[in-house]
């Protein structure tokens, strides 16, 4: 099993505000607190393979800012084209007051 990652303090957290973090060379995440928890999910369109972070936030989606594609951000489940493959979505917990995420694509 992968390894807990840390990436910032809880109290740094604002919500709806997006956090960008690099997991490895190949794959930034966002990662953002909203209603309930700190979700994260791949930066990365399904749709066309552009980066979400400029995207809107409207309750717990985000809007592809070049397309309109939407994702949801707890579980990266496309809920409308013109994406139709889900954006890959990370594990987070909050661990000594530090929110971690795992990787478990290599698991």
């Amino acid at each position: 099993m992968t390894e807990w990652i840390d990436v910032a303090s809880e109290q740094s957290f604002v919500p709806g505000e997006k956090r960008m973090f690099d997991l490895d060379d190949a794959t930034r995440v966002i990662v953002l607190k909203i209603d309930d928890g700190i979700y994260a999910i791949e930066d990365l369109c399904t749709h066309d393979h552009l980066s979400l972070e400029e995207g809107e936030i409207e309750g717990d989606e985000i809007i592809c800012p070049f397309h309109g594609a939407r994702f949801c951000l707890k579980t990266g489940e496309v809920k409308e084209p013109p994406a139709y493959e889900d954006v890959t979505s990370f594990p987070t917990r909050i661990e000594n007051g530090i929110v971690q995420i795992r990787d478990p694509r290599w698991d």
